[in-house]
């Protein structure tokens, strides 16, 4: 085989070319180099999202906090560490194989019409409760028509699951991992894969989940309700809201 005045053959100088080639390339994007299959996005880094968040990189997930200001979240992402990182709404939605929403009720509308296209077929983790007095008009819908029924139109496209929406983020934050017997989450969803991803979802963070049924059972749990604010195990919570063993 005929060498190059290198002294090297022309088939090892084009391997050498290559290789150096690739090591020039620039770095891929953080996003595109995880392969871990525990990546969730938020939307909403309050009180809420913030709580689970920590929840679930404690328990080896991948966590996206988006907002419509990411460098508000700074802060956040530098307590967390490695396995925390911000953006906005439509990186999250793409980086997460699933996506809590943890938003003011009344940002609904627009936020599912911003991101229809991102949403579509996506495990959405549904935490927002209707308040009348911040979140007005959308609020009288949802007493009209049920909290479930209002976010699957909003979220139109998604697979929907109202879940971690039953109690206040300081109860979550008390009671997460705690001895047997656990802290029951109810959840409430359409499509049963979307339910045992937010079953996983749900005791990965330290929690019990209990299925009530379909979105319309969300308003048996939803804000105001009988079924709400209660710090119960999974049979005591199952008998609470008329679950069937």
């Amino acid at each position: 085989m005929r060498s190059d005045f290198f002294g090297m053959s022309s088939v090892r100088r084009g391997v050498l070319a290559l290789l150096a080639g690739t090591l020039l390339l620039p770095a891929l994007p953080a996003l595109a180099q995880s392969e871990n299959p525990k990546r969730i996005g938020i939307i909403g880094a309050g009180n809420i999202g913030s709580t689970l968040g920590r929840l679930w990189i404690k328990a080896g997930y991948e966590v996206f906090f988006a907002s419509r200001h990411p460098e508000q979240l700074k802060a956040l992402v530098e307590e967390l560490g490695p396995q925390s990182r911000t953006g906005t709404p439509a990186e999250a939605i793409a980086f997460g194989n699933a996506v809590l929403i943890a938003v003011p009720y009344k940002a609904y509308p627009e936020l599912g019409r911003e991101h229809a296209a991102g949403l579509k077929g996506k495990v959405v983790i549904d935490a927002g409760n209707a308040v009348k007095a911040r979140d007005g008009a959308v609020a009288d819908e949802v007493e009209r028509d049920g909290i479930g029924a209002t976010s699957a139109k909003y979220l139109a496209g998604a697979q929907v699951v109202r879940a971690f929406n039953a109690a206040n983020y300081r109860v979550f934050q008390k009671n997460a991992g705690r001895p047997e017997p656990r802290m029951a989450v109810p959840i409430a969803g359409n499509d049963p894969k979307a339910l045992e991803t937010a079953r996983t979802l749900v005791s990965d963070a330290g929690f019990d989940p209990v299925v009530v049924g379909e979105l319309k059972a969300a308003d048996t749990f939803a804000m105001g309700s009988p079924g709400f604010g209660h710090d119960l195990s999974a049979p005591e919570l199952k008998q609470k809201l008329g679950v069937k063993p």
